[in-house]
């Protein structure tokens, strides 16, 4: 797995978007880029520019996962039946640190990341470290007995900003079913994603 070790705020200033929906995230504060040329005035963006931007927004929500990865499982989802984009967005929530983002266990997906590699996550009943992961449904995912007592868990599920969705069922504060992958319009993007546009970037 690898490690981020730039600020993930960056990326919201980056993109110019609050990515994850957090309060104290900087981009509420200062809206333009990062760095010492950050507030230079923006030029026209090219067809190719919308279509990165659109797949680094993508990528960086979900942890900002690596290159290699993120056009693997592109290739899958382009393999798939259906819609290359709907499938790209189910197997990206279908992954394990996602999933525990999603059940409010980790107050930032970087955390869910952190939760899953330190073996903190039972995939039905067994210790999982990969966060790459795919959960399938009908798997549960419960916490392991040390996670229970851990702050940032309870910091997490205390979190306002965000629910837990419909496709992820709760069983009480450690405990959570997988119920089916979800389509992009279920999915609760606090910004606008077009996974369209990512598809285009790859086709090309």
């Amino acid at each position: 797995m690898s490690k981020r070790h730039s600020s993930k705020y960056k990326i919201d200033r980056r993109l110019g978007e609050n990515l994850w929906g957090r309060p104290k995230s900087s981009v509420n504060r200062r809206s333009y880029g990062p760095g010492q040329h950050g507030q230079r005035r923006k030029s026209k963006v090219s067809d190719f520019g919308i279509q990165l931007r659109a797949k680094q927004k993508l990528k960086g929500y979900y942890g900002d996962v690596t290159e290699k990865q993120f056009k693997r499982t592109y290739q899958e989802a382009s393999n798939m039946k259906g819609d290359t984009g709907q499938n790209l967005i189910g197997l990206l929530e279908q992954r394990l640190d996602m999933v525990v983002y999603r059940a409010k266990f980790a107050p930032t997906i970087f955390a869910a990341r952190q939760i899953v590699s330190h073996g903190h996550i039972r995939v039905n009943g067994v210790k999982c470290n990969i966060a790459s992961r795919r959960v399938r449904p009908g798997d549960v995912l419960t916490l392991g007995p040390k996670a229970k007592e851990m702050a940032l868990i309870a910091e997490a599920q205390a979190l306002p900003e965000r629910e837990v969705p419909d496709y992820v069922a709760q069983e009480g504060a450690d405990k959570v079913t997988f119920v089916r992958v979800p389509t992009l319009d279920e999915v609760p993007y606090p910004v606008k994603m077009e996974p369209n546009l990512v598809v285009e970037f790859y086709s090309r």
